[in-house]
């Protein structure tokens, strides 16, 4: 059966049951809209039920794994409003869906990643990165809170001061310094990393599907009620975040230091015509 087609995902089934779900939309960084998030969503449900779907390989296209979130000026419209409580519920159901998940779930960091697309690492399996990936969590610069569980996970995995130093000061970790903090298993080579990846996936898509299901959930099960709660709590700490004038003003302050960059960047380019 063909796998189901998505406007900002790729999805490769190989005949071993390696799946591979790549972020794809490369001109904006793979940055996450409502659509991604949805279709990132709906591609997991399909995942953990089809049958010819052994393990997962999360990846981006192009140069960056993801750029996190797509960030736009705040619409307090009806409309905008609605939207955004959407888009909350799909994160949330995202979340959750990535601790149930039953089947092994590989991370593959092909270039730097930003926001929740670093925080969900921490809920895959095995994280695999690029030797030119690095690692950003900007909440506080834009006055969110922290999500995807990494509340919780960052301290346990990292150790309290180095997941802080992250979460609270926003500092950029090396792919090196991610590694030294436990959250990535390996490190490959830029030239071939998505080939080295699918390799080892393909060797472990050898073993018994089901033996890899009971110790995942033999692992994971302890965690669950727990991380689903965090989520949760996270959840309603970002709502409040992102509707309070600090936030606000933040976001907005970002999207034009943004804005400005990207002017400078398009005079330099033609200044050079």
């Amino acid at each position: 059966m063909a796998p189901p087609s998505f406007d900002t995902l790729e999805i490769t089934v190989f005949p071993s049951g390696v799946t591979e779900i790549a972020f794809n939309r490369p001109k904006v960084l793979n940055s996450f809209s409502p659509e991604a998030y949805q279709d990132w969503l709906s591609a997991l449900q399909w995942a953990k039920q089809a049958n010819e779907v052994k393990l997962v390989v999360l990846t981006g296209r192009g140069r960056f794994y993801s750029s996190g979130v797509q960030l736009q000026p705040p619409d307090f419209s009806p409309e905008g409003i609605a939207k955004n409580k959407e888009r909350r519920k799909v994160v949330k159901s995202l979340v959750d869906e990535l601790i149930l998940f039953p089947k092994l779930l590989i991370a593959a960091v092909n270039g730097p990643a930003y926001g929740f697309a670093v925080t969900t690492l921490a809920l895959c399996d095995v994280v695999y990165a690029a030797s030119n990936a690095n690692f950003t969590t900007p909440f506080m610069k834009l006055g969110f809170a922290a999500e995807g569980c990494s509340s919780a996970l960052f301290p346990r995995i990292m150790g309290p001061s180095k997941a802080n130093e992250m979460l609270l000061m926003g500092k950029t970790l090396t792919v090196e310094e991610f590694a030294a903090a436990n959250m990535v298993a390996r490190i490959f080579p830029v030239e071939g990393f998505r080939e080295q990846v699918l390799a080892a996936a393909e060797e472990t898509a050898k073993f018994s599907g089901e033996a890899l299901a009971v110790t995942k959930k033999l692992t994971r099960d302890p965690d669950q009620e727990f991380l689903l709660k965090v989520n949760e709590q996270e959840m309603i700490k970002l709502q409040e975040r992102n509707t309070s004038q600090d936030s606000i003003d933040s976001v907005m302050r970002f999207v034009r230091e943004a804005e400005k960059k990207r002017e400078a960047k398009r005079k330099a380019q033609q200044s050079k015509l």
